[in-house]
């Protein structure tokens, strides 16, 4: 494979201390109340989710009176304090006479706020204003806010001079995320920077900008107090962050592993992998990976420190073209859902899926049947229909045919189901075609379409009175846990098996790959229930 990468080498000025808090990485949280109380409860909630400092955003407070409401603010906060008061014209909600703007902040910094935030079209003003008036722990945080795209790495590297050069203490530098690619350049940055550097990116596809920064050498992150009190696009909960993500645990030579599809927020993953990471002691954390273009994806991440990737939709076929190696059995199904980076940078690719799904179907059949012989497959002679002819649907059908079932593929288009077919010796249809396709009872169906998963858990793609005639129904959705497709199979007497099965069970496969290690089981089947 080809390698552009860049390189994120750290030097030994990052390395960590000792305890809890592995990372020097500071998290800050914004407070966008509108009033002064409200910033008061907002302070006191962010100490307790374990935030290190607040932000005081001035421009979201509706009345304002600088002297006073900033001795309050500044006075009582449990938490050193960022006192930031946006103009409209870097994004913020401010909107009066520049001169009352910069005039309130250098209150602030006389009050004992720990750092101002200034933008850099005005920090030169700013710094030269309040030069020699500077408290001794005081520090002035300079930023650059680009809601349009990431420029290039020169470009970056250009802004950061030119920020340095107005006095600047801390830089700051936020850009919005095109690709997941794009976040690459800040890393670059923030991991080679001489000063203390903040480097955001913006939007879903910048989330891990925000949640590596302690990798990569970043002075603090943001983390909302709740979902939706974000002060900046894809910004993460201080929650999510800590609980979700590890943010403390995060170092330099940190492993850093993934779940690459798109969507591909509603994935549990990082929920399993995380808290199984940090119950082994593993120097690893797994992210959310938003990505568009697999190929473009793994030519930038090509370090060593991105490890390993599990792959969903709609990646699970495109990703094979990147591989340097594939396992036989991936091969055979031409879909992978699991990535391993060895020691020299090469990628090797397996197919979980089919041992998770299939399995999980067989212990279905099992339950229901004492009659079968020791060693023997309940799957072998039933009539195995999947609809969908994905990377999914791929794994059910080539593990069925493997396991001796009849196999019957379904697809909105034929052509793709034929295709399948003709690899497992079986027949094709297409979806609508099922609906009065019974040619025996006691069938196995296996539903792969995305067909019911959030936010359209009212659909279905089979009717209920098609779903009478089959002993056992797999839906590889599990957000929602319990398809419509699963609670009327169950009305209908079938046994069902649901797709969270099959994500434990390819998980387990997954943390074997990913570390060597046998994985916890009882902790994936513990969280699952709990976070269902």
């Amino acid at each position: 494979m080809a390698s552009g990468g860049f390189s994120f080498a750290t030097s030994d000025a990052q390395t960590s201390s000792s305890g809890v808090r592995s990372n020097p990485t500071l998290l800050c949280t914004p407070l966008m109340g509108t009033t002064v109380d409200q910033m008061l409860i907002e302070m006191r909630k962010a100490k307790e989710i374990g935030a290190d400092l607040v932000e005081i955003r001035l421009d979201c407070l509706r009345q304002f009176s600088p002297q006073q409401d900033l001795e309050i603010l500044i006075k009582r906060s449990p938490l050193p304090t960022v006192v930031t008061y946006r103009p409209i014209w870097e994004g913020g909600q401010y909107e009066g006479d520049e001169n009352k703007r910069q005039g309130a902040l250098k209150i602030a910094m006389e009050l004992g706020a720990d750092y101002i935030d200034i933008e850099l079209q005005v920090a030169n003003e700013f710094n030269n204003s309040i030069y020699e008036k500077k408290p001794d722990k005081f520090k002035v945080i300079v930023s650059s806010h680009n809601f349009h795209n990431t420029p290039s790495a020169e470009a970056i590297g250009n802004l950061v001079a030119r920020i340095q050069a107005t006095g600047a203490d801390i830089v700051k530098i936020a850009t919005t995320a095109l690709d997941i690619t794009d976040v690459a350049r800040v890393f670059q940055i923030t991991v080679h920077s001489q000063v203390p550097t903040i480097g955001i990116v913006m939007g879903e596809r910048g989330l891990i900008s925000r949640l590596l920064s302690p990798k990569f050498g970043g002075y603090l992150t943001y983390g909302a107090l709740e979902a939706g009190a974000i002060s900046a696009p894809g910004q993460p909960t201080v929650k999510d962050l800590l609980d979700l993500y590890n943010f403390r645990l995060i170092k330099p030579d940190t492993k850093v592993y993934g779940i690459i599809g798109k969507p591909v927020g509603h994935s549990k993953s990082p929920l399993l992998f995380n808290e199984a990471f940090k119950k082994v002691g593993l120097n690893s954390v797994y992210v959310h990976l938003l990505v568009d273009d697999v190929a473009k994806f793994f030519n930038i991440y090509s370090s060593t420190d991105f490890a390993g990737f599990s792959c969903t939709i709609p990646h699970k076929e495109a990703a094979l073209k990147c591989m340097n190696e594939i396992d036989p059995i991936a091969k055979k199904i031409g879909a992978i859902n699991n990535i391993v980076r060895r020691p020299d940078g090469s990628l090797t690719a397996f197919n979980t899926d089919y041992i998770g799904a299939i399995s999980a179907i067989e212990d279905g059949l099992r339950g229901s049947n004492g009659t079968i012989p020791a060693g023997g497959s309940p799957l072998a002679g039933k009539l195995f229909v999947v609809l969908g002819a994905g990377g999914a649907g791929k794994s059910l059908a080539y593990g069925a045919k493997q396991k001796g079932a009849r196999v019957v593929v379904a697809n909105r288009t034929f052509e793709r189901a034929k295709e399948l077919a003709d690899k497992v010796d079986g027949k094709a249809m297409t979806l609508a075609e099922v609906q009065d396709f019974h040619p025996e009872e006691g069938m196995v169906l296996a539903n792969t379409t995305s067909v019911g998963m959030k936010p359209d858990i009212d659909l279905t793609p089979i009717s209920k009175e098609a779903l009478k005639h089959y002993a056992l129904v797999f839906d590889a959705i599990y957000t929602p846990k319990d398809t419509r497709l699963l609670r009327e199979a169950k009305e209908c007497g079938a046994i069902i098996v649901y797709g969270t099965e099959m994500l434990i069970r390819q998980g387990f496969e997954q943390y074997k790959n990913f570390t060597g290690l046998p994985a916890p089981e009882q902790l994936f089947r513990d969280l699952m229930s709990r976070h269902a």
